[in-house]
């Protein structure tokens, strides 16, 4: 069965200020747009492609990126994605903390360095 899969690039839903900071209150507004926008999609998949961010984030903003999707999930009635999250390697344990965080609100959400394993990933059953 054919899967659609997303590739969601950094710059689409996390902005900085010009200083280069997390402006975080944007950033969660735009994740959580990208994520309702997809609903319609059947059998779909998402990957954040955060390899080319040049802002570093606190896990205290990765866990509110976290708790906001749950929170507007939880509003709506809507299967969510399957997610892999692909950065480089220097920032996989913060990756991995968000999916971490993700999961714990029961989302389907995994951190990966390879695209291709990403890839592989969400093809799986």
């Amino acid at each position: 069965m054919p899967l659609n899969i997303r590739i969601v690039h950094v710059h689409d839903f996390m902005k900085v200020t010009p200083e280069g900071q997390l402006n975080l209150e944007e950033s969660k507004k735009l994740l959580v747009e990208i994520a309702l926008a997809s609903d319609t999609l059947a059998d779909y998949h998402i990957i954040l492609d955060t390899r080319k961010a040049h802002s570093v984030i606190s896990v205290t903003d990765l866990w509110y990126l976290a708790a906001e999707l749950s929170n507007n999930f939880r509003k709506t009635n809507f299967r969510t994605p399957k997610t892999a999250v692909l950065c480089p390697l220097d920032r996989f344990d913060y990756a991995e903390f968000f999916a971490l965080c993700a999961q714990n609100r029961g989302f389907l959400v995994n951190a990966f360095t390879s695209f291709e394993d990403a890839y592989e990933w969400l093809m799986a059953s």
